[in-house]
């Protein structure tokens, strides 16, 4: 998938302030064999296109002659707001390929966690893969369903890529596992009973010599 922005050669004697109160925002795309140019796109369209590509679609980049092929490669946001504010975009070479990370989405449902009341326990979030840019997925599905008890867990290898994509992690590397919760005992502090007979027989003492000092006290009067 391959999704165009249009896009200006930026008159950089304009401040990126006024280039943003014109409703636009100031960007710039290079390459190893591409120099950096400094161009200005619709914040309103970029954004549209940022929130369908993230940074693992090819952008084709239109305007000023041929179009160019690149990767969203750094976004700068408002520190407030969140909306952007500057962009880098990557020009690849063509057949060129790219080593990135993309998301894991965990699909499915694992019988252990359902049955067996385990944790899901997701120890990779991105996948570290290799592809030319025409074939990077936007994010790699895992199906749990494959945890079926505690001793289950999903490596690297078992995910399944598609043609083109090639895995740049550790092939025995953990993606996924269950957690057998374990109850804690609580161990109740041993009873001493000796001290509990000490304070006993003290307690029945000072009863004892209260009775007798109210007994004198009654005979002296």
């Amino acid at each position: 998938m391959i999704l165009p922005l249009k896009y200006e050669k930026r008159d950089i004697k304009k401040s990126p302030t006024t280039v943003r109160l014109e409703g636009n925002m100031p960007a710039v795309f290079y390459g190893r064999k591409q120099a950096s140019t400094p161009i200005v796109v619709s914040t309103r369209e970029f954004e549209k296109v940022w929130k369908k590509a993230g940074e693992n679609t090819v952008i084709s980049l239109e305007g000023v002659g041929e179009p160019v092929q690149a990767l969203i490669h750094a976004v700068e946001r408002h520190p407030v707001i969140g909306t952007p504010r500057h962009a880098d975009f990557y020009v690849f070479e063509k057949g060129q390929k790219l080593e990135i990370q993309i998301p894991i989405e965990f699909i499915g449902v694992s019988p252990a966690v359902k049955d067996l009341g385990g944790v899901l326990v997701k120890v990779i979030h991105d996948l570290e893969i290799e592809a030319e840019p025409k074939d990077l997925p936007q994010k790699v599905e895992v199906d749990i369903s494959t945890l079926v008890n505690f001793d289950s867990v999903i490596t690297a290898n078992q995910i399944k890529l598609p043609a083109g994509v090639t895995l740049k992690l550790d092939p025995e590397e953990v993606v996924a596992s269950v957690y057998e919760p374990k109850e804690e005992v609580v161990e109740e502090a041993p009873v001493d009973l000796s001290t509990i007979e000490v304070m006993k027989k003290g307690k029945e003492a000072v009863e004892g010599e209260g009775s007798e000092e109210g007994a004198e006290a009654k005979d002296a009067s």
